[in-house]
């Protein structure tokens, strides 16, 4: 098995992702909105996953020592630096998602939801407890548990491959059909914070991450078919909690189409 494989064993729940009908149910700024206040917490969690994973493959403890492979070093280290600290649109240094944050409080989206979520969560001091004593969507909360199921529980090929094929494989593809949307739909209103965001997911995982990501797997799963079997599992079970998140998005947006 190799890359390869795996992406044949996704190609249907990633056509699904692609082709959804939430992307044409964007259509006003309130359902942007709601786009935003909803997808946030995947933007947030994607952190957790890329700092699971540097934690395993480099030394963040002392005192230090080499890991084993300087390549998977390399890798997530460039990795961590551009999602954890990029410059943004007016030169600032920022995550991405300090950045999501800034862009959703510049267009207007309520941004109370996810802080008061982590302020939960810092406070619980347990991520699970938190995510079950939320209010969120049951499939938000099903993307979020399997998130931090496999940070605590899986190995860390698995670990990169919930990060690669279930998050940065698939990112360029989506967030470009949902940046068309939104220029298409919104010509008149200022987004410039938020497609910067958008665009800069774009160039850094369609020509840097991405193929970063793919040659971590390659690195971690040699030739052990166990580990590339797993690899599989788990990226089909991340696009299909994928796939929960957004539905749950649609079902928000008709839900308030239906209200108004």
């Amino acid at each position: 098995m190799n890359i390869e494989t795996i992406n044949k064993s996704i190609q249907s729940q990633k056509e699904a992702l692609l082709n959804h009908s939430l992307y044409k149910k964007v259509q006003s700024i309130e359902d942007l909105l709601i786009f935003l206040e909803n997808h946030v917490y995947a933007v947030w969690d994607f952190m957790s996953l890329l700092k699971a994973l540097q934690s395993k493959l480099t030394c963040t403890t002392t005192p230090w020592f080499a890991t084993e492979n300087p390549e998977t070093r390399y890798l997530i280290n460039e990795i961590v630096l551009a999602e954890e600290s990029d410059l943004t649109l007016d030169g600032k240094r920022q995550s991405h998602y300090e950045m999501y944050i800034e862009a959703m409080g510049f267009c207007g989206a309520n941004t109370k939801g996810i802080s008061s979520f982590l302020i939960e969560v810092e406070s619980l001091r347990n991520i699970f407890v938190a995510i079950k004593k939320s209010d969120l969507h049951p499939n938000i909360k099903a993307f979020l548990d399997f998130t931090f199921r496999v940070i605590e529980e899986g190995k860390t090929h698995e670990i990169a491959a919930a990060f690669t094929f279930g998050r940065e494989d698939l990112i360029p593809s989506m967030f470009t059909k949902i940046l068309m949307s939104f220029q298409a739909n919104f010509p008149e209103t200022n987004l410039s914070k938020l497609i910067y965001y958008f665009e800069r997911h774009i160039e850094l995982d369609a020509d840097e991450h991405g193929p970063m990501a793919m040659q971590m797997i390659t690195e971690l799963c040699g030739n052990d078919a166990v580990k590339w079997k797993e690899v599989e599992e788990i990226s089909i079970l991340a696009l299909e909690k994928r796939i929960g998140l957004w539905n749950a998005i649609e079902e928000s947006i008709e839900m308030n189409t239906t209200l108004v």
